[in-house]
């Protein structure tokens, strides 16, 4: 039996900033006992940025396939197995960062990427609403679409889970 745990098609990870949700999400793919990919939005602009995406990659191991995609995400159509998607954080702050395009569509272009292969998905993102209210219209409006997008994520989500402090809270639907 491949599949040890029943992962539903769609899970989204939600969490604040170093709660702990990335690792949640590669502990519930891992559990699966499915084939791993791991989709990066994350790139090394900095020493402090490169720090962070190595501690990611050592934790991960090597049994994951890298799927390198700092700008639009494309999977190959017949990927199986758990595709974990880290950040859409970071993924909005790169697409808004090339100065085009429409967060709107960006989303409906990556729901459609998801629907489109076999995998389950994992996706992880910030909450940014619970913070301050950013400074600067730049500041506000990435808020605002991260919001947004988060809760569209969360709609089309078979299991949704905050993780606060390294703890899961579910959401939505009912972990495996």
């Amino acid at each position: 039996n491949q599949d040890m745990t029943v992962l539903p098609k769609l899970t989204f990870v939600l969490g604040g900033a170093r709660s702990g949700k990335s690792a949640f999400a590669e502990q519930l793919a891992v559990s699966s006992g499915l084939a791993l990919s791991y989709v990066a939005t994350a790139t090394a602009g900095d020493h402090e940025m490169s720090r962070r995406i190595a501690a990611h990659q050592a934790r991960r191991g090597r049994e994951w396939a890298l799927i390198e995609a700092p700008g639009k995400i494309m999977l190959p159509p017949g990927l199986s197995g758990v595709v974990l998607l880290d950040c859409l954080t970071l993924y909005l702050a790169n697409r808004m960062s090339e100065g085009e395009g429409d967060p709107e569509l960006w989303l409906r272009q990556l729901l459609e990427t998801f629907q489109d292969v076999p995998a389950r998905i994992i996706v992880v993102s910030s909450e940014v609403g619970l913070g301050l209210v950013p400074g600067t219209a730049l500041g506000r409006d990435y808020r605002d679409a991260l919001g947004e997008i988060n809760q569209a994520v969360a709609a089309k989500s078979d299991l949704a889970v905050l993780v606060v402090a390294g703890l899961p809270l579910v959401l939505k639907g009912r972990l495996p």
